[in-house]
């Protein structure tokens, strides 16, 4: 990227963004407005899928909603973006999960749920 739009963007890309990954569950804050007034709007879902770098980077969050799929697209960057909350930690097999789209019920939101092994679980062998 040439250096002088590099300059000018690192002004602008938020640096208070949570980790999180594809597969992951989050509640995104956005800013609404209507009228003269402003509002929060929580979307939660599933992180489908992350793209871009830098200031174009953006992520799609799948979400059921009265039995029909609804996504939508944030630019991580985007200033109507107040907060990320991280819900749900997985671990993904792809780092696109558009697989997500032809299911329906509980299996449109079945991602493998990161395990979380304490110390003493893993020093200790199984009895036999």
């Amino acid at each position: 990227m040439n250096p002088i739009i590099k300059e000018i963007t690192a002004s602008q890309v938020k640096t208070d963004i949570p980790p999180f990954k594809v597969g992951d569950g989050v509640r995104v804050h956005t800013k609404v407005r209507e009228g003269d007034k402003e509002r929060v709007q929580i979307f939660s879902g599933i992180v489908i899928a992350r793209k871009g770098h830098g200031i174009h980077e953006s992520f799609t969050v799948r979400r059921i909603s009265y039995g029909e799929g609804v996504e939508r697209v944030f630019p991580v960057n985007s200033p109507n973006i107040e907060a990320i909350e991280v819900e749900l930690e997985s671990e993904p097999m792809r780092s696109r999960l558009y697989y997500l789209r032809n299911r329906t019920g509980k299996a449109a939101v079945a991602v493998k749920v990161k395990t979380r092994r304490t110390d003493q679980a893993a020093a200790t062998p199984a009895a036999s």
